[in-house]
């Protein structure tokens, strides 16, 4: 299911955010949370500062929550997000990015407009009936999230990391089971 470019954006976006909290933890000095800026190509206000980072790094339950939660929940989760962001969906176009929605002022602190833009990729999720886009890792030891825009919705974990180490432990069973003939 392709789902509006936006909604990617901040669906990766938010998903990348949850997983800076897992072991270890890799949003925890200004120049990490620069670097997760860059990654997602955000506009507007950026204070690069500790207050920033430290309301980002606070943000990251709350996405969880939302990214997590059953279709129905989502849906009430949303609408207070919204009603307390005061949102005003508007259609934008700068630099190279053609029409899309930003939904606060570009001016307000950056995870309002992280929560704000999350909440609206959420929406798509919720009416094309498609939360299980974003899952918890297979990875049994991870509690990364993954968020699978695949035709067959065939990821199953958050990074290669975890990929590789699971077909490793698939792997080693595999030949102790093998050698156990």
């Amino acid at each position: 299911m392709p789902f509006a470019p936006d909604a990617e954006w901040a669906l990766r976006a938010a998903v990348d955010l949850v997983n800076t909290a897992t072991t270890p933890d890799t949003l925890t000095t200004p120049h990490e949370l620069e670097r997760w800026w860059l990654a997602h190509n955000y506009t507007g206000r950026h204070d690069r500062d500790t207050a920033e980072l430290t309301a980002l790094r606070a943000l990251r339950p709350r996405l969880r929550a939302l990214l997590t939660a059953d279709r129905d929940t989502a849906a009430e989760q949303v609408n207070k997000v919204l009603a307390a962001g005061h949102a005003l969906p508007q259609l934008v176009r700068h630099g190279d990015v053609d029409w899309h929605l930003h939904i606060v002022d570009p001016d307000d602190p950056l995870d309002h407009r992280v929560l704000m833009e999350t909440a609206m990729a959420v929406i798509d999720l919720i009416r094309s009936h498609e939360p299980s886009r974003v899952a918890v890792c297979a990875d049994g030891t991870c509690d990364g999230l993954v968020l699978d825009l695949s035709r067959n919705r065939s990821r199953r974990f958050c990074s290669t990391r975890c990929a590789n180490r699971n077909a490793a432990s698939a792997y080693r069973a595999r030949e102790r089971a093998a050698a156990g003939r």
